[in-house]
């Protein structure tokens, strides 16, 4: 019995190396990771980036509990390209916070990403770009390094066109509808 190996230049049997990818990701054992680009990138937030993060859910969480909403860092895929995204914390309605697959940026109410030394030009740059291609309609890019919040809303392919901010820590944020409120970002 001879078993047929796909010779150089034969990829007739070769997966489609996008949802491979994303495959394999997702079947990681060990920390969270996520695709930027087509670049496998371990996710290690430290103690201040986390608190950030909590601080955020400690806020909307009233307003998030009106509107029947759930936060989480669950998996958000960006169909079509080498991008699997596991952001800080995003926002959707709570019927899709049972989803046990990836959720697609057009399905949150908001997206928040916080800096980090090693990655604050991915958050900056490629994911705002990514979340506004992918219709996220609100993006909070909260930025430990510059001390600024900045948020993006009103996506369209080449970007967001809205942009308000950078705000410095300590000046509220207004976070537009469905959540009508100023974040406070003084101990960020």
């Amino acid at each position: 019995m001879s078993t047929a190996h796909a010779g150089p230049g034969d990829y007739s049997r070769v997966p489609n190396p996008e949802q491979a990818l994303k495959y394999a990701i997702q079947h990681i054992a060990g920390p969270r990771v996520e695709i930027i680009e087509g670049v496998i990138t371990p996710v290690s937030p430290s103690w201040a980036h986390e608190s950030a993060i909590d601080l955020i859910r400690e806020q909307i969480g009233p307003r998030m509990r009106e509107l029947g909403l759930r936060a989480g860092s669950g998996n958000l895929d960006l169909p079509g390209t080498a991008n699997f995204y596991q952001p800080d914390l995003a926002v959707v309605p709570a019927e899709l916070a049972k989803t046990e697959g990836a959720l697609l940026p057009d399905q949150t109410l908001l997206v928040v990403e916080v800096t980090s030394p090693s990655n604050g030009d991915t958050d900056r740059i490629a994911k705002r770009r990514r979340y506004s291609q992918f219709g996220a309609p609100v993006y909070l890019l909260v930025d430990r390094q510059e001390r600024t919040c900045t948020l993006f809303s009103q996506p369209g392919e080449l970007g967001y066109t809205l942009v308000e901010g950078p705000h410095p820590f300590g000046a509220p944020v207004r976070l537009p509808a469905p959540f009508d409120l100023d974040l406070a970002t003084g101990e960020f």
